[in-house]
Protein backbone atom coordinates (compact mmCIF):
# COMPACT_ATOMS: atom_id res chain seq x y z
CA UNK A 1 0.00 0.00 0.00
CA UNK A 2 2.69 2.44 0.72
CA UNK A 3 4.38 1.69 -2.67
CA UNK A 4 0.98 2.57 -4.23
CA UNK A 5 0.96 6.02 -2.01
CA UNK A 6 4.21 6.43 -3.57
CA UNK A 7 3.65 5.87 -7.29
CA UNK A 8 0.68 8.05 -6.86
CA UNK A 9 2.18 10.83 -4.68
CA UNK A 10 3.32 14.75 -5.85
CA UNK A 11 7.04 14.69 -6.68
CA UNK A 12 10.04 12.93 -8.46
CA UNK A 13 8.74 10.19 -6.70
CA UNK A 14 5.31 9.80 -7.90
CA UNK A 15 3.22 10.62 -11.22
CA UNK A 16 0.06 12.95 -9.71
CA UNK A 17 2.27 16.23 -11.40
CA UNK A 18 2.68 14.03 -14.97
CA UNK A 19 -1.78 13.06 -14.48
CA UNK A 20 -2.66 16.61 -13.30
CA UNK A 21 -0.71 17.95 -16.49
CA UNK A 22 -2.76 15.34 -18.64
CA UNK A 23 -6.17 16.37 -16.69
CA UNK A 24 -5.61 19.86 -17.63
CA UNK A 25 -4.40 19.03 -21.06
CA UNK A 26 -7.77 17.15 -21.22
CA UNK A 27 -10.20 19.98 -19.56
CA UNK A 28 -8.48 22.58 -21.95
CA UNK A 29 -9.43 20.28 -25.36
CA UNK A 30 -12.84 19.64 -24.56
CA UNK A 31 -13.81 23.33 -23.35
CA UNK A 32 -11.48 24.79 -26.66
CA UNK A 33 -13.40 22.65 -28.82
CA UNK A 34 -17.15 22.76 -27.35
CA UNK A 35 -17.33 26.40 -28.97
CA UNK A 36 -16.43 25.62 -32.25
CA UNK A 37 -18.53 22.35 -32.29
CA UNK A 38 -21.41 24.36 -30.85
CA UNK A 39 -21.01 26.85 -33.61
CA UNK A 40 -20.81 25.11 -36.74
CA UNK A 41 -23.41 22.60 -35.70
CA UNK A 42 -25.93 25.84 -35.66
CA UNK A 43 -24.89 26.84 -39.08
CA UNK A 44 -25.30 23.22 -40.02
CA UNK A 45 -28.70 22.77 -38.48
CA UNK A 46 -29.68 26.35 -40.05
CA UNK A 47 -28.38 25.06 -43.58
CA UNK A 48 -30.35 21.54 -43.49
CA UNK A 49 -33.26 23.46 -42.60
CA UNK A 50 -32.88 26.35 -45.39
CA UNK A 51 -35.26 27.02 -48.38
CA UNK A 52 -32.10 26.85 -51.17
CA UNK A 53 -31.72 22.76 -51.35
CA UNK A 54 -27.64 23.32 -52.13
CA UNK A 55 -27.64 23.97 -48.46
CA UNK A 56 -29.72 21.66 -47.39
CA UNK A 57 -27.41 19.16 -49.64
CA UNK A 58 -24.03 20.44 -48.25
CA UNK A 59 -25.71 19.95 -44.29
CA UNK A 60 -26.35 16.25 -44.98
CA UNK A 61 -23.55 15.52 -46.72
CA UNK A 62 -21.61 17.10 -43.59
CA UNK A 63 -23.38 15.04 -40.68
CA UNK A 64 -23.21 11.89 -42.80
CA UNK A 65 -19.86 12.00 -43.49
CA UNK A 66 -18.63 12.97 -40.02
CA UNK A 67 -21.26 10.36 -38.32
CA UNK A 68 -20.11 7.73 -40.34
CA UNK A 69 -16.59 7.82 -40.16
CA UNK A 70 -15.00 6.40 -36.48
CA UNK A 71 -13.66 9.44 -34.53
CA UNK A 72 -10.18 8.12 -34.36
CA UNK A 73 -9.93 7.75 -38.20
CA UNK A 74 -11.15 11.64 -38.71
CA UNK A 75 -8.53 12.22 -36.15
CA UNK A 76 -5.83 10.94 -38.27
CA UNK A 77 -7.11 12.53 -41.07
CA UNK A 78 -6.42 15.68 -39.91
CA UNK A 79 -3.59 15.19 -38.06
CA UNK A 80 -1.68 13.78 -40.76
CA UNK A 81 -3.71 14.00 -43.79
CA UNK A 82 -4.16 17.79 -43.41
CA UNK A 83 -0.59 18.26 -42.78
CA UNK A 84 0.56 16.74 -45.87
CA UNK A 85 -2.08 18.52 -47.95
CA UNK A 86 -0.58 22.25 -46.42
CA UNK A 87 3.18 20.65 -47.09
CA UNK A 88 2.14 19.90 -50.59
CA UNK A 89 0.20 23.82 -50.93
CA UNK A 90 3.11 25.37 -49.35
CA UNK A 91 5.68 23.43 -51.90
CA UNK A 92 4.17 25.03 -54.66
CA UNK A 93 4.37 28.41 -53.15
CA UNK A 94 7.58 28.40 -51.31
CA UNK A 95 9.65 25.06 -52.42
CA UNK A 96 11.36 23.71 -49.09
CA UNK A 97 9.17 25.42 -46.58
CA UNK A 98 7.88 22.53 -43.95
CA UNK A 99 4.58 23.11 -41.96
CA UNK A 100 3.66 20.68 -38.65
CA UNK A 101 0.38 20.74 -37.50
CA UNK A 102 -0.21 21.00 -33.33
CA UNK A 103 -1.35 18.08 -32.17
CA UNK A 104 -3.83 20.18 -29.94
CA UNK A 105 -4.94 22.01 -32.81
CA UNK A 106 -5.57 18.83 -34.72
CA UNK A 107 -7.76 17.13 -31.85
CA UNK A 108 -9.43 20.63 -31.38
CA UNK A 109 -10.33 20.06 -35.16
CA UNK A 110 -11.28 16.67 -35.34
CA UNK A 111 -13.36 16.72 -32.45
CA UNK A 112 -15.24 19.49 -33.06
CA UNK A 113 -16.22 18.62 -36.83
CA UNK A 114 -17.16 15.10 -34.89
CA UNK A 115 -19.16 17.15 -32.39
CA UNK A 116 -20.69 19.41 -35.07
CA UNK A 117 -22.01 16.81 -36.64
CA UNK A 118 -24.17 15.09 -33.61
CA UNK A 119 -25.16 19.10 -32.17
CA UNK A 120 -26.49 19.68 -35.78
CA UNK A 121 -28.81 16.92 -35.23
CA UNK A 122 -29.83 17.99 -31.45
CA UNK A 123 -30.40 21.66 -32.97
CA UNK A 124 -32.43 20.62 -36.14
CA UNK A 125 -34.94 18.72 -33.50
CA UNK A 126 -34.78 22.11 -31.45
CA UNK A 127 -35.64 24.20 -34.18
CA UNK A 128 -38.98 21.56 -35.66
CA UNK A 129 -40.10 21.66 -31.95
CA UNK A 130 -40.32 25.21 -31.89
CA UNK A 131 -44.22 26.45 -33.57
CA UNK A 132 -43.74 28.23 -36.41
CA UNK A 133 -46.46 30.85 -34.66
CA UNK A 134 -43.38 31.90 -32.14
CA UNK A 135 -41.76 32.61 -35.93
CA UNK A 136 -44.98 35.06 -37.19
CA UNK A 137 -45.34 36.61 -33.80
CA UNK A 138 -41.74 38.11 -33.69
CA UNK A 139 -41.87 39.31 -37.82
CA UNK A 140 -45.73 40.55 -36.24
CA UNK A 141 -44.54 42.63 -33.76
CA UNK A 142 -41.97 44.52 -36.16
CA UNK A 143 -38.55 42.36 -35.75
CA UNK A 144 -36.32 41.41 -38.51
CA UNK A 145 -35.22 37.87 -38.44
CA UNK A 146 -31.97 38.31 -37.23
CA UNK A 147 -33.98 39.99 -34.16
CA UNK A 148 -37.08 37.34 -34.54
CA UNK A 149 -33.85 34.91 -34.20
CA UNK A 150 -31.84 36.21 -31.08
CA UNK A 151 -34.68 37.38 -28.90
CA UNK A 152 -37.67 34.68 -29.67
CA UNK A 153 -36.05 31.73 -30.92
CA UNK A 154 -32.79 31.07 -29.65
CA UNK A 155 -33.92 31.27 -25.92
CA UNK A 156 -36.35 28.45 -26.81
CA UNK A 157 -34.06 26.67 -28.93
CA UNK A 158 -31.19 26.34 -26.02
CA UNK A 159 -33.25 25.10 -23.85
CA UNK A 160 -34.78 22.22 -25.59
CA UNK A 161 -31.30 21.50 -27.20
CA UNK A 162 -29.55 21.51 -24.11
CA UNK A 163 -30.07 18.00 -22.59
CA UNK A 164 -28.73 16.22 -25.84
CA UNK A 165 -26.26 19.01 -26.06
CA UNK A 166 -25.17 17.90 -22.04
CA UNK A 167 -25.18 14.53 -23.36
CA UNK A 168 -22.73 15.87 -26.52
CA UNK A 169 -20.60 17.03 -24.09
CA UNK A 170 -20.03 14.16 -21.59
CA UNK A 171 -19.27 12.36 -24.87
CA UNK A 172 -16.61 14.97 -25.89
CA UNK A 173 -15.41 14.85 -22.62
CA UNK A 174 -14.65 10.71 -22.58
CA UNK A 175 -13.49 11.22 -26.96
CA UNK A 176 -10.30 13.66 -25.81
CA UNK A 177 -8.81 10.65 -25.01
CA UNK A 178 -8.48 9.71 -28.77
CA UNK A 179 -5.55 12.14 -28.80
CA UNK A 180 -3.42 10.25 -27.01
CA UNK A 181 -2.49 8.22 -30.47
CA UNK A 182 -1.01 11.45 -32.05
CA UNK A 183 1.25 12.07 -29.18
CA UNK A 184 -0.66 14.58 -27.08
CA UNK A 185 -0.60 14.35 -23.42
CA UNK A 186 -3.78 14.07 -22.25
CA UNK A 187 -4.77 12.23 -18.84
CA UNK A 188 -5.28 8.60 -20.85
CA UNK A 189 -1.50 9.13 -22.12
CA UNK A 190 0.46 10.22 -19.19
CA UNK A 191 -1.63 6.82 -17.33
CA UNK A 192 -0.18 4.78 -19.58
CA UNK A 193 3.43 6.23 -19.90
CA UNK A 194 2.80 5.63 -15.85
CA UNK A 195 1.79 2.36 -16.49
CA UNK A 196 4.56 1.46 -18.75
CA UNK A 197 7.13 2.68 -16.78
CA UNK A 198 6.42 1.33 -13.18
CA UNK A 199 4.81 -2.45 -14.12
CA UNK A 200 1.48 -0.72 -12.46
CA UNK A 201 -1.24 -0.80 -15.07
CA UNK A 202 -4.15 -1.31 -13.42
CA UNK A 203 -3.20 1.03 -11.08
CA UNK A 204 -2.96 4.39 -12.98
CA UNK A 205 -5.40 2.73 -15.72
CA UNK A 206 -8.02 2.81 -12.42
CA UNK A 207 -6.77 6.01 -11.77
CA UNK A 208 -7.53 7.32 -14.95
CA UNK A 209 -11.41 6.05 -14.67
CA UNK A 210 -11.72 7.59 -11.91
CA UNK A 211 -10.39 11.09 -12.95
CA UNK A 212 -12.79 10.86 -15.79
CA UNK A 213 -15.93 9.79 -13.37
CA UNK A 214 -14.49 12.91 -11.34
CA UNK A 215 -15.03 15.25 -14.45
CA UNK A 216 -18.15 13.67 -15.53
CA UNK A 217 -19.70 13.73 -12.08
CA UNK A 218 -18.40 18.20 -11.95
CA UNK A 219 -20.25 18.30 -15.72
CA UNK A 220 -23.29 16.62 -14.45
CA UNK A 221 -23.44 19.68 -11.65
CA UNK A 222 -22.56 22.33 -14.37
CA UNK A 223 -25.19 21.22 -16.97
CA UNK A 224 -27.85 21.15 -13.67
CA UNK A 225 -27.14 24.42 -13.21
CA UNK A 226 -27.41 25.85 -16.52
CA UNK A 227 -30.51 23.89 -16.74
CA UNK A 228 -31.89 25.36 -13.46
CA UNK A 229 -30.93 28.86 -15.06
CA UNK A 230 -32.71 28.32 -17.83
CA UNK A 231 -35.82 27.57 -16.45
CA UNK A 232 -35.42 30.66 -14.22
CA UNK A 233 -35.17 32.46 -17.28
CA UNK A 234 -37.85 31.11 -19.06
CA UNK A 235 -40.30 31.61 -15.86
CA UNK A 236 -39.31 35.48 -16.17
CA UNK A 237 -40.46 35.58 -19.80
Amino acid sequence: MENVWTLLSWGPEGWSDDIAWGVLVTVSLGLATLPVGLLIGFLVALAKQSPEPSLRLAGNVYTTIFRGLPELLTLFLVFYGAQIGLQQLLHLISPGTNIEINSFVAGMVALGVVFSSYASEVFLSAFRAIPQGQYEGGYSIGLSKGQTMRLVVLPQLIKIALPGLANLWLILLKDTSLVSAIGLADILRQSGIAARVTKQAFLFFGFACMIYLVLAIISSFGINAIERWAGRKEAQR
